[in-house]
């Protein structure tokens, strides 16, 4: 699968996910974001509010994966993992998109992510 739906962007949108990148010596580094819009069937924006290390990673090497679940894993949990690339914005449209996800954050930067693959995680 690799369209993004309104059952899967509902997700994305009302809850924080799991973003994983690689560090330099290969390993992964995976932090909470929560501050994410899908802006396209395959395309999720996510703002660089307090990012450092993870920047650093998606510079040298631009693959990455997301994760998001639902909140009650008890009645029928349902997740995805989203794989794909990803583009580094300071400036332009996509930074000043972040900059309205949520005005009270610093929003330093846009993280575009092309997703190349959905994964239902059930």
């Amino acid at each position: 699968m690799k369209k993004i739906t309104s059952e899967i962007q509902k997700l994305v949108e009302e809850n924080a996910l799991a973003l994983a990148t690689i560090n330099e010596n290969g390993n992964p580094h995976c932090i909470a974001v929560g501050d994410c819009k899908v802006v396209g069937e395959n395309q999720i924006l996510v703002s660089d509010n307090y990012m450092k290390q993870t920047v650093e990673n998606i510079k040298r090497k631009n693959n990455i994966s997301l994760c998001v679940w639902n909140k009650n894993w008890e009645d029928g949990g349902v997740g995805y993992e989203f794989v794909g690339t990803t583009q580094y914005f300071t400036e332009g449209k996509w930074r000043e998109m972040v900059k309205k996800i949520n005005e009270g954050f610093p929003a330093k930067g846009a993280i575009l992510v092309t997703v190349e693959e959905i994964k239902k995680l059930v």
